[in-house]
Order: C-alpha cells, then structure tokens, then sequence
C-alpha cells in the first residue's frame, strides 16, 4: 500500500467539556500527558510511523495553543512532500456556523481534503492513546475491497455500553451498529459468542475513498457514528478492522487520571519504543535534579527540581519545582512552561503568591495539577472518597478528583 495516497485527517476540535477544567484554556488534543506530552502527539505521531506524510487538524474551541504546539512541533523541511497543516473553523459563503460534529467538520474542509489530492482519508480521534500501524489498516480496507473499514476493539460487557457496538459477520463485514447500546440488548450484539470479550467497540477511526466520503457528505447528518455509518451500512460495504493492542479513549477527568496512572503502575502503554517514538516538541531542558527525594513509581519529566521529598504512583511533568518534606502520592502534576526568574518570585511574594509548583510541607493525594499552577507551604490535598463535584474559587473538583486548574493559585496553608 503506497501511504503516500493516504491524508491522515485529525479531529481536534471538539469542545472537550468532559474533560473541563483541564480543557478551560485549551482544546482537548492539548492537554499534556505523561509529563512531556500532549494528545494531539498520539495520533500524529503513529501517522508518521505509518508513512503518511499528509496530515490535517480540524481545530475549533480553545485552539491556540495546540495551533502554537503544532506549529513549533511538526515543521516539515523543503525537502518533504509532505506537511502538518491545521484546518481551522472559518466562515466561508457556504458556511457561516461552527462544526456540529464530527462529519460535519468533514464536510466543511472538503475543498482542503479534495486538494490534497489523495485516493484515501483515515479519519483519527485526537484524544485516544494508542499505537497502530495504519498501513495494515488501510491495507485491509483495499484488500477487502471495502467502501468503509473501522477500526474495532474486543470489549466485554461492563464496557461496551458506552461504546459504539458493532456486530461483524464472519467475514469481517458490519452488518449493525449501535450507538451505546442499553445494557437489555447486548445479547443481540455479541460478535464472538463465548470470549471473554464478545463484543466489538468502534474505535471512532474510519478509512474511506476521498470519493465515497464527499459522496456521502452530500447527504443530511453530523456525526458519523450515529449518521453517516449507520446509513451507509445499508448499502455500502462495512468492514472491520480488529485491533487488539492497548488502546484508551481518554474522554473524562477520571479516565484521564486512571490512564496516566496505570503508565506508572503497569507501562500498558509502552512510551520507550526505541524505533516508534512519540514525537512532540523538543524544549532542551535540563536534567532533573533530585535533592535528597525519595520517589517510587513516578513518571519523571525533564527539567524537574525537587527537594526531600516522598513522592508515589505519581507523574511529575516537565519543569517541575517540589519543595522539601512534600508528600505526594497518586497525582498527576503537569509542571511548568516556563521557569521563574528571581524578579518575578519577588514579586509574586509581594503580592502574596506562592512559587509556581508545590511549596514545602505540602500534602498532596489524589489530584491533578495543572501547567503553572501555584500551591503554597503547608497546603493539604487529601483523598475523600465519593468526594462530590464542584467548584472553588481556586480549585474543582470532577469524578470525585480534586484538580487545581492552570495558573490557579492555593494558598499557604490551605486544606482541601
């Protein structure tokens, strides 16, 4: 399959009100992961290890900064054929509103998906964690001779109602779809009868002829999986591709914790893959220092100083400042995106902020710590199971997590 024919089509501009607060000042594809990353990072990145040198972001709500990171991150040199390009929401004479959805996005960028003159589209999700070789998957579409190939995942019955279930024939061909099915008719969409995981849970990625997605474009309906493939599967052939490897739709606050954790705990996702890195911008930052902490399963970024402190089943992101006798346990901490000079710390302290990072003394349990967020001496955090929703004037808490949004400031002293 020559995968210069392929445009590597990603949705990035969904409003991401799941995954708020972390999605208050940033769209969803942008939010860091694993210390160093962002998710936009996922998908682009297996496009460039599949061979697709064509690659396109519909952006939307809270753009500017995943415009900022791609821009800095996927520059392609004179020399390439191919590019990163950001398709941004615009009005145009044909079209004056927002996307209403994910084939509604498509719809509005044909003309750009037309000009960049490929035989196939893959359509990929920027929030999703995984590692595929989309070159088998495209292949499968053309071998099969499909008008449509998803891909699928094997999930049991806990998971799949807030899934798209599909039923496959023994073929290999779809021949229903379901939208988060109700719990009563899961018998009716098993695909393997008998496995630990009968059912087949639509991945929200799609290969389609440039020519066939128009097509089907021309028709009413803004979402593709509960418009666009559905209708098609009266008439057009449906494949699915089975992928079995790890794969995580980071879509909630809880997920998005539980995610980052189980890198630390389990490494179900392997970031060191010596010959399939996960590219993202490069900041040259340097080593972390450790002065006299003590840290056990922790997901360590550059650029980190961290005095004596104890730190567990935690991710500590890039320019990370933790100050001495800290605990901190169960957390993910994105970090920094600058270092403060000694003028602005002055000031700051004038004005009654802490440093940005976490001060001495601080107890830290189960919470997400957003970019520059400033927590205080002596500041307590601690897990309350069944901890209910709201918000503070500095702090949020979301599926029972406390999180302290970006730049937000905690006070010395304060217990949460």
């Amino acid at each position: 399959m020559i995968m210069k024919d392929v445009l590597g089509l990603i949705m990035g501009g969904g409003r991401g009100s799941r995954l708020y607060p972390l999605t208050q000042k940033r769209s969803k594809p942008a939010v860091p992961f694993a210390g160093k990353y962002r998710l936009i990072d996922i998908p682009v990145s297996n496009c460039l290890h599949s061979g697709i040198d064509k690659i396109a972001i519909l952006t939307q709500y809270n753009s500017v900064s995943l415009h900022r990171h791609i821009f800095r991150t996927y520059r392609r040199d004179m020399f390439t054929d191919g590019w990163v390009q950001v398709l941004a929401a615009e009005q145009t004479p044909s079209s004056k509103g927002w996307y209403q959805g994910t084939a509604d996005a498509v719809r509005q960028q044909l003309v750009e998906i037309k000009s960049s003159g490929t035989k196939y589209v893959i359509i990929l999700a920027g929030d999703h964690l995984y590692r595929m070789n989309y070159r088998k998957f495209v292949q499968y579409h053309v071998d099969t001779k499909a008008d449509i190939t998803l891909a699928v995942q094997p999930v049991d019955a806990q998971e799949a109602p807030a899934l798209g279930i599909l039923k496959r024939n023994p073929d290999g061909e779809i021949i229903s779809f379901t939208e988060k099915p109700d719990p009563e008719i899961l018998g009716e969409l098993e695909s393997t009868t008998g496995s630990d995981k009968p059912f087949m849970a639509s991945m929200g990625i799609y290969v389609f002829s440039t020519a066939l997605l128009s097509e089907l474009l021309a028709a009413p309906g803004d979402d593709f999986g509960n418009d666009i493939i559905p209708i098609a599967l009266s008439d057009h052939r449906v494949m699915g591709h089975v992928f079995d490897g790890y794969w995580a739709d980071i879509g909630t606050i809880r997920r998005f914790y539980e995610v980052s954790l189980k890198l630390v705990a389990t490494q179900a996702f392997d970031l060191n893959v010596p010959n399939q890195p996960v590219y993202t911008n490069a900041r040259f930052l340097p080593p972390t220092e450790l002065h006299g902490a003590r840290i056990s399963k922790v997901m360590l970024a550059e650029g980190c100083v961290i005095g004596d402190a104890e730190i567990t089943n935690s991710v500590v992101g890039i320019r990370s400042i933790i100050g001495s006798q800290v605990v901190m346990r169960d957390t993910v901490m994105m970090g920094a995106d600058y270092y403060e000079t000694e003028e602005q710390r002055a000031e700051n302290r004038q004005l009654g902020r802490p440093d940005i990072g976490v001060g001495d003394s601080a107890l830290i349990e189960s919470a997400i710590i957003d970019k520059k967020a400033r927590i205080g001496r002596n500041v307590q955090i601690r897990f309350m199971p069944d901890r209910p929703d709201s918000d503070n004037d500095n702090w949020m808490v979301r599926d029972g997590l406390v999180v302290v949004p970006k730049s937000a400031i905690i006070s010395d002293n304060t217990v949460i």
